[in-house]
C-alpha cells in the first residue's frame, strides 16, 4: 500500500465510498446532508494542513485522511486529522498505515501534539486503533454524538504527544 498526498484527480475516487461514510452518520461528526462540494472543502485544508490517500497495489484508492492546525495562537503547536477508510478494505491495515503516516508529518511539520476532537465511543475499531497508535482518551463527552442507531452516545477528545 503506498500513502501519498491527494491530488484533485483523487477526489471521485475519494467520495465514492466517503459519501456513505458521510450518509450514514455513525462514524463521522459531518452533517449527513454535506454536500460533494462542501466536503472537498473540508477535506482538502489550506497550508499547513494536508490530504492524503491510501492506494493499493491496483492503483484503487482505498482511504484518505487529511491532517490540520487544531488551534491558533498559544496552542498552534497541535495538530489535528480526520481519516475515512473505504469500507471494503476495513480490516486490513489502511487507517493504521494513515495513522503513521499523519503522525510521520505531524511531526516533520514541526507540531508537538495531536488531538482528534471527535471520535464516537461506539466505532470502538477506531478507538482501538487510536489506542494502539499511543492515543488517550482525555474525556468523553457524555451523549456529545447522536448517532443514528444507537441514540445519544459519548464523543471521545482523545490526544498524543509527538
Amino acid at each position: 500500500m503506498l500513502i501519498r498526498k491527494a491530488t484533485s484527480h483523487d477526489w471521485p475516487l475519494m467520495w465514492s465510498f466517503m459519501v456513505g461514510i458521510v450518509r450514514a452518520g455513525e462514524t463521522f461528526s459531518w452533517d449527513r446532508g454535506t454536500t460533494e462540494s462542501q466536503a472537498r472543502q473540508m477535506w482538502f485544508p489550506e497550508p499547513p494542513g494536508h490530504t492524503f490517500v491510501a492506494v493499493d497495489v491496483d492503483g484503487t484508492v482505498v482511504g484518505t485522511a487529511n491532517s490540520v492546525r487544531n488551534h491558533r495562537g498559544g496552542a498552534a503547536h497541535i495538530s489535528s486529522a480526520s481519516f475515512m477508510v473505504d469500507p471494503a478494505y476495513s480490516g486490513r491495515g489502511v487507517g493504521r498505515a494513515l495513522g503513521e503516516h499523519v503522525l510521520e508529518q505531524a511531526r516533520k511539520d514541526g507540531f508537538r501534539a495531536m488531538q482528534f476532537n471527535a471520535v464516537v465511543e461506539t466505532n470502538t475499531r477506531a478507538v482501538s486503533l487510536w489506542r494502539s497508535l499511543g492515543f488517550e482518551v482525555m474525556t468523553t463527552l457524555p451523549e456529545g454524538f447522536h448517532h443514528p442507531v444507537h441514540g445519544y452516545v459519548g464523543l471521545h477528545i482523545m490526544y498524543r504527544q509527538l
